[in-house]
């Protein structure tokens, strides 16, 4: 049996956003800035699409730009803040993802004028809202706050109408990645203000390499790349129609589902808990579980055993696709940076395991049978 369990790795493209992708690669081929028919109606799909993302956000076509991942999308929230908008300190957290990160690790070396502070996370990832408040009030220095909507490695969420009231009330621009939220939750920013947000193609069933930046019409930026003047001169390049479309398709899709959708992870979710211990000896849990969480992101730890060294490999032996928390690049496997925030106990083997729709019941219950068999 094959089960996937890594979707906040990325996710199977939806057929229907298959078939809108299709059907442009095969009839709008034309280049958007040509100006005979194929090109027009190559442009019509791109602004339908960008009117179709700006709906959904309760934002302005004029706000939402076309990029080609989250991660261009965040270097570029943070990088033109600075050099456009007069950012001079930055209040981020240790458990962003490694693309806001390493920008802002990038930044200390490449610049001396600019701040770089990190707030506190407490043992379930969440960050300490008074903490910001104070750090806001106490300096008048252009301040941009990057944080997170969900992690997505343990699935511990902000209260994102809350953090913007601080930002707000502060005069500070607020940046949040939402790769792990955009569909998934109503994000309405006619009403939660947002300075910069992000949402990427490939973790809502659609492609990868297309990725989206929206920026709030009071702080628009200057070009993060130059060219031909594409995306109202912000993002030059030829446009990629066929992502595009299928972004716009995905996103769709996952509003017009999302509470069925929701409904169907929640029980997987609820019945990997119900059932794990009858199989897993002292499992515990990280990141929040009570409120303020990603449903479809489950962390789990156990302790480490002679086995547990090999088990992401034994699990893939068995057809289970899941996630290790665990960083090794460099060959050298230790605790991710979010654990190591977290301070998760050394002693013990976490592993992420992130559900879809797609999933069922016996997959679940065979992921746990096969866990038992791997780690004991």
């Amino acid at each position: 049996m094959k089960v996937y369990l890594d979707n906040a790795a990325t996710t199977p493209i939806a057929q229907p956003v298959i078939e809108v992708m299709k059907e442009a690669m095969e009839i709008n081929y034309g280049n958007p800035s040509s100006i005979h028919s194929m090109g027009r109606n190559a442009r019509s799909l791109v602004e339908s699409s960008r009117k179709t993302v700006a709906e959904i956000l309760k934002a302005s076509a004029g706000e939402i730009f076309f990029t080609s991942s989250a991660t261009e999308s965040n270097n570029m929230a943070i990088h033109r803040s600075i050099v456009d908008l007069g950012v001079r300190r930055i209040i981020s957290s240790p458990t962003e993802h490694p693309c806001v990160l390493n920008t802002l690790k990038a930044i200390c070396v490449e610049r001396n004028d600019v701040d770089v502070q990190f707030l506190s996370v407490d043992a379930y990832g969440r960050i300490d809202t008074n903490e910001l408040n104070h750090l806001l009030e106490s300096s008048d220095i252009k301040t941009l706050v990057s944080i997170m909507h969900g992690n997505n490695e343990i699935g511990t969420m902000i209260d994102l109408d809350k953090v913007s009231q601080i930002c707000d009330n502060h005069n500070a621009l607020l940046h949040c990645d939402t790769v792990q939220t955009i569909g998934k939750f109503d994000l309405d920013l006619s009403k939660t203000k947002v300075s910069f947000l992000s949402g990427s193609g490939h973790k809502i069933y659609g492609p990868k390499g297309i990725g989206i930046i929206y920026i709030n019409n009071d702080n628009m930026t200057k070009a993060m790349i130059n060219g031909g003047g594409q995306e109202r001169q912000l993002r030059s390049g030829t446009e990629n129609i066929y992502g595009i479309a299928g972004f716009a398709k995905a996103l769709s899709l996952m509003v017009e589902e999302r509470e069925q959708q929701l409904g169907q992870i929640m029980e997987l979710r609820n019945y990997f808990k119900s059932e794990a211990p009858k199989y897993v000896s002292d499992i515990q849990y990280n990141g929040n579980q009570d409120d303020l969480f990603l449903p479809h992101i489950l962390s789990i730890s156990i302790p480490k055993t002679m086995k547990t060294d090999l088990i992401m490999f034994n699990l893939d032996i068995y057809g289970i696709c899941a996630s290790a928390g665990s960083a090794c690049s460099s060959g050298a496997e230790k605790d991710s940076h979010v654990l190591e925030a977290i301070n998760a106990p050394s002693d013990r083997k976490t592993i992420r395991f992130s559900f879809s729709h797609h999933n069922t019941k016996d997959e679940i219950l065979h992921t746990l049978k096969t866990l038992a068999d791997v780690s004991s």
